[in-house]
């Protein structure tokens, strides 16, 4: 592994660094194959400047060395995006998609020093009042819903009946969202992270925030919300709102994307299927694959340098972002063959430092338990098209599935639905935003709550 002193130089005229033309990480040639755009991005060194979205240019660190540098150095490398320059200067379009994911909110996320210890403190705090076992009875309960709306069916999208609605709904139950609320949630958040109409999302999600920090303040629970009321840290109500935008994304976004793409590997690399005794231990296995080599959340932890500062002989100006690439970093060639082995913590997939995320254990609980349920009940389920005609989604932020076909024998559902709500595929089509249709998509919670309750 690289030490710090040993970043990359760029080579002599490297367009990159010469005010060249600079690589898009959006669009579809990027979501499919990002490993390639990598690939040439390290010819530039350590780092190599991107497009985020049009008209929003960043840094990118590919060298998982840099990337630690960076991570572990708050006192160079702020989070506060109040000091990107380019904004404050109006060369940011105020509709960018990605800007939802990127301007200042008054949380542990986009604070340093003092007040992002502060912040950071009723984060841990109140996640670590999470009963395990509680959270292990919901995913069970959420996971039996979801795979009782197409198990007769025979056939199913695992991202879209799947993967992406159980985080959701696990997540709201967390919170102590009722219905009302918990429908608005899930298409803000869903909203945000797929940059369909997302600063429609991000108002819907706002709002939806301040009702339930409303009523909380009213009538406290067992809850997240609750319990982040409580901590002494004494947050205000705008506070509330962006720390539990920060908790809910951070544990849902990239839990839907471990969930898929394991489940990708879990049918279809012949390794994973070559021990049918280790089911568990496979699912561990098939997570950890994906952490290292297919990071859910691929570039973020979005940086500004204090001060003018050279990263591996290229220079970044003071204010500009530096986003983190934790997929090139975890990939970075520099690194043994055998990290895997040696380490199944040394991966930057959940971040580094003092901003490591704060809802890793109870995303990787969530998603361990999700796979192993559907497994379980559905043992024949199998990919249902080849798997290299599966596509990604596309955005700077994430890697993720768009779907995720299967099939497998039809079996009866657990518990029979309710008959107030629709089934899952009707549900589905009008879901999660794949398709700019985002009117039904929030109406997951309100229907799960009612099965639950048949």
């Amino acid at each position: 592994m690289q030490s710090h002193s040993e970043f990359q130089s760029p080579p002599p005229g490297c367009p990159a660094h010469a005010g060249g033309q600079r690589t898009p990480l959006h669009g579809a040639e990027f979501a499919a194959a990002p490993e390639a755009f990598y690939e040439t991005l390290r010819q530039h060194g350590p780092s190599a400047p991107v497009e985020l979205a049009p008209g929003v240019e960043a840094e990118l660190v590919t060298d998982y060395a840099a990337a630690l540098h960076v991570l572990q150095n708050p006192d160079t490398f702020a989070r506060d995006s109040r000091r990107w320059r380019a904004l404050n200067e109006g060369r940011v379009p105020l509709d960018s998609p990605v800007l939802p994911m990127m301007m200042y909110r008054p949380n542990c996320l986009f604070s340093d020093g003092a007040e992002h210890m502060r912040l950071r403190q009723s984060v841990t705090a109140s996640l670590g009042r999470v009963d395990t076992h509680r959270l292990s009875r919901h995913v069970d309960r959420v996971a039996a819903y979801l795979i009782s709306q197409f198990s007769s069916r025979g056939r199913v999208d695992l991202v879209a009946d799947y993967a992406q609605l159980l985080p959701l709904l696990v997540f709201n139950d967390l919170f102590g969202c009722p219905a009302e609320i918990g429908d608005r949630l899930v298409f803000g958040i869903s909203g945000i992270f797929d940059g369909v109409d997302a600063e429609k999302a991000n108002e819907v999600l706002t709002e939806a925030l301040l009702e339930l920090v409303a009523l909380k303040r009213r009538s406290p629970g067992e809850d997240i919300t609750s319990w982040l009321m409580e901590h002494p840290s004494g947050l205000s109500d705008e506070e509330m709102v962006h720390q539990l935008v920060t908790l809910i994304a951070a544990g849902t976004e990239p839990t839907q994307n471990i969930i898929a793409s394991a489940l990708r590997l879990l049918l279809t690399d012949e390794k994973y299927a070559s021990d049918q005794n280790a089911a568990g231990l496979l699912v561990d296995d098939a997570i950890n694959d994906v952490l290292w080599n297919s990071a859910p959340i691929a570039n973020y932890g979005v940086h500004y340098p204090v001060h003018d500062v050279e990263l591996g002989g290229a220079k970044l100006p003071a204010g500009d972002p530096v986003v983190i690439s934790f997929a090139a970093a975890n990939t970075d060639p520099h690194l043994s063959t055998g990290r895997q082995l040696l380490s199944k913590r040394a991966h930057l997939a959940w971040g580094a430092g003092p901003h490591a995320c704060p809802a890793k254990d109870p995303a990787l609980l969530v998603s361990v338990l999700a796979i192993e349920k559907l497994l379980n009940t559905l043992p024949d389920i199998e990919l249902a098209l080849p798997a290299e005609s599966l596509t990604w989604r596309p955005g700077p932020f994430h890697r993720a599935l768009e779907v995720l076909p299967a099939r497998f024998t039809p079996v009866r559902p657990e518990r029979r639905a309710s008959p107030v709500s629709a089934t899952g595929r009707q549900m589905a089509e009008n879901t999660p935003g794949r398709d700019g249709n985002g009117a039904q998509r929030g109406k997951w919670w309100s229907s799960f709550l009612s099965w639950w309750k048949v």
